[in-house]
């Protein structure tokens, strides 16, 4: 293999676009969090503030993203709704790591009878359509954004307990994992202490990748009426609710929305696949 000489331009390929490309969706994703943190300050008007004269008003001066059916004024709605679009998948995924790292872990630790148990009961749930056991359990405790968000974390935790046991298996390993055994020191505190840690950085950049899919799943419950409910500015929500503006012409309610929607996603998915390609070669 020939060795490049120091000081030699490489030519522009895919190895310099990509960081651009993520760079860029790093750039959009950080406007989105400051417009959902100063909401207050930015929006024109209140998100629930109702003024009929303007319904199904086009883009102007007085509303930049036109208004609803109610004469709400979209631009403040899609900002205040950020919040609740973007801190549900957090906590989502907060309940889903607790748990998905915490069996996975256990699972590649002990082996044996407690990795068959693990393995067979997330193939079950694997086996079992998410959304359709996050509609189960709001049919038990009604609807709502705390019901759907738990109802994911529980449904998302397979997935990361199977990622976590696959990582976990490869660093248990790990000649330093016989070093502290050796030392006289326990299971639990290999795990917690050295274990866990050192998969923190793979396991960070697979959340990531997957919170497109919580944001997406959770506006899919808003807009079938599980998740959100009204007055929320929740996108989701507010898709569903322009629908019906659609047949009259106005596309802009739902549009608005379903534009921000798949923005984020797309950014999400841009940075976390970079993530975790830039966090596991630290590995």
């Amino acid at each position: 293999m020939t060795a490049v000489p120091a000081g030699t331009l490489l030519p522009a390929g895919r190895h310099t676009r990509r960081p651009l490309g993520a760079a860029a969706a790093a750039g959009f994703l950080g406007l989105v969090v400051l417009a959902a943190v100063f909401a207050p300050l930015l929006a024109p008007y209140a998100p629930d503030a109702v003024d009929l004269s303007s319904s199904l008003a086009g883009t102007s001066g007085d509303h930049l993203l036109g208004t609803d059916a109610s004469g709400q004024d979209l631009l403040s709605r899609v900002l205040h709704g950020a919040r609740t679009s973007l801190i549900a998948p957090v906590l989502l995924l907060a309940l889903a790591a607790v748990l998905g790292v915490t069996l996975g872990t256990l699972a590649a630790w002990r082996g044996g009878w407690v990795d068959a148990l693990v393995s067979r009961a997330t193939d079950v749930m694997y086996a079992f359509p998410g959304l359709l056991f996050v509609v189960l359990i709001i049919a038990v405790f009604g609807t709502g954004m705390t019901t759907s968000v738990i109802g994911l974390g529980l449904a998302f935790a397979p997935t990361i307990a199977k990622y976590t046991r696959s990582v976990a298996l490869s660093e248990r390993s790990k000649p330093y994992i016989d070093a502290y055994r050796v030392q006289g020191m326990g299971g639990a505190r290999i795990c917690v202490r050295h274990l866990v840690p050192n998969l923190a950085r793979s396991i960070t950049g697979y959340l990531v990748v997957l919170f497109g899919e919580a944001l997406m799943s959770l506006a899919t419950l808003s807009y079938l009426g599980f998740g959100a409910q009204p007055p929320s500015s929740d996108w989701g929500l507010m898709v569903q609710e322009g629908q019906a503006a659609i047949v009259q012409g106005a596309l802009l309610p739902a549009l608005v929305p379903g534009t921000a929607i798949a923005a984020v996603v797309v950014a999400f998915n841009v940075v976390g696949v970079r993530a975790a390609d830039r966090l596991g070669a630290r590995r």
